[in-house]
């Protein structure tokens, strides 16, 4: 319970950032262009709201549903569908009476700082962390395959040594270059030789059907790292720095191993065995009835990580860089979504919950995960669909374009159908997050 509990924290301050960021976005803009914006909200408020206070002409408040937030500028066809002011006859201070251009500028500013924020966060994470991985090559003990990837010919212990024409610096890289970039050739060494295999075309659809989340990860031999509270290993002989390489006398020489015999125990004591100070021996350990003893393996002290560190300086260059990257490679994946199995994979909210860390005070993953999602909404929000700022560029474009504004009544009608569009959607991601929470 306390992991969700966390994961939910981590959740909402993230979409806080990001919502009053982007419509800060739009805020700040339409002030500067005398525009008035009547309200400025954190999260829905239908009903009622959770907090609001007026000042000058804009309402600032919070909304107890937490699906986002909005700024409601005068003038403007959005989701409030405030017709009754749409009849009078255009103000000043309404935002169907600015310029084109200012109009346009104001739709884009979410956009526009949620990019910004992005750089931002990626150039300030690598001057405070840097940048730590694992070296393909230096996965000396080959790979941990998907069982998807065993299926079509991998092997666990096997190197990857190219992906097409690509030398992998990182397993990431095989991901992306098999998934978006549609490599389906691979060079491996398999005890001493190398050999290619050829993945179907078909096989992005696989793991999609398959729910994989890594293809490749570093085999691991089990030194023991943690003794979680809680757990039963931290009431037995096991210590810190043993190496479990056997249960009941079946060999477990890596982590993988250990963790698929253990599930076939749970709720049964069993005897581990270990390698501590040379000298093999065997330890009694309950399991708990998940198939678990509550101990953790450490990969760090086994493998050679590099690690690159950036000045201020370098950070910048370095942060815009990886957003771009980060921009490009969503695009790229985007098609996937249009894809049969790709469809099923749509999540809302428990999904970028799950995705959250579960430990308190691991700000780096929390503000790395921001910036994707930072990274995300720009995307998603340019789309041309109507009710998202991407639909409100659309038809400011087409009026810049011929010197014609389409009709209130027509973007009337494109807003409401934009808001069936999104809502569908919305009642779709979550729906497939509860229907995987139960099965």
């Amino acid at each position: 319970m306390e992991v969700y509990l966390i994961k939910g924290l981590y959740l909402i301050l993230s979409l806080a950032i990001l919502v009053i960021l982007h419509e800060l976005g739009h805020f700040i803009p339409a002030k500067l262009f005398k525009t008035r914006v009547e309200k400025f909200y954190l999260f829905f408020d239908p009903w009622f709201s959770l907090f609001k206070i007026k000042k000058g002409d804009t309402e600032y408040g919070i909304g107890w549903l937490p699906l986002g937030g909005y700024v409601k500028i005068s003038g403007m066809i959005d989701e409030s569908m405030d017709k009754e002011q749409m009849k009078q006859e255009p103000q000043p201070w309404e935002f169907r009476a600015k310029p084109a251009w200012q109009r346009l500028i104001i739709m884009i500013g979410g956009v526009t700082v949620n990019l910004l924020l992005a750089f931002f966060i990626y150039a300030m994470t690598l001057f405070i962390w840097g940048k730590q991985y694992l070296p393909v090559e230096n996965a000396v003990h080959g790979v941990v395959a998907d069982s998807t990837m065993i299926a079509h010919g991998f092997q666990n212990g096997d190197k990857i040594l190219k992906v097409g024409d690509l030398k992998p610096q990182t397993f990431s890289d095989i991901d992306k270059a098999i998934l978006i970039g549609g490599e389906r050739t691979l060079l491996i060494e398999r005890d001493g030789d190398q050999k290619t295999i050829t993945l179907p075309t078909e096989i992005d659809q696989d793991l999609l059907r398959t729910g994989a989340k890594r293809l490749f990860a570093e085999q691991v031999i089990f030194y023991v790292d943690t003794l979680i509270p809680g757990g039963t290993a931290i009431y037995s002989e096991l210590e810190v720095g043993d190496r479990i390489v056997g249960i009941n006398g079946f060999d477990t020489q890596f982590f993988h191993d250990f963790v698929k015999e253990i599930k076939g125990y749970a709720g049964h004591s069993i005897n581990l065995d270990i390698i501590r100070d040379g000298i093999r021996k065997q330890v009694r350990v309950d399991v708990n009835g998940s198939g678990k003893i509550g101990a953790g393996p450490f990969a760090f002290k086994q493998f050679e990580y590099k690690t690159q560190t950036y000045n201020i300086f370098q950070a910048f260059p370095a942060g815009f860089k990886h957003s771009i990257n980060v921009l490009s490679g969503y695009v790229q994946s985007f098609k996937l979504i249009f894809t049969k199995e790709g469809i099923k994979q749509v999540g809302g909210f428990g999904a970028i919950g799950s995705m959250m860390p579960s430990k308190w005070g691991n700000w780096r993953d929390f503000w790395e995960l921001t910036a994707l999602l930072s990274v995300i909404l720009a995307f998603m929000n340019i789309l041309p669909i109507p009710a998202l700022d991407g639909g409100h560029v659309m038809f400011l474009l087409y009026e810049m374009i011929t010197n014609r504004k389409p009709s209130e009544k027509f973007l009337e009608y494109a807003q409401v159908a934009g808001m069936v569009i999104l809502l569908s959607l919305v009642v779709y991601a979550n729906g497939n997050d509860i229907f995987k929470a139960f099965n």
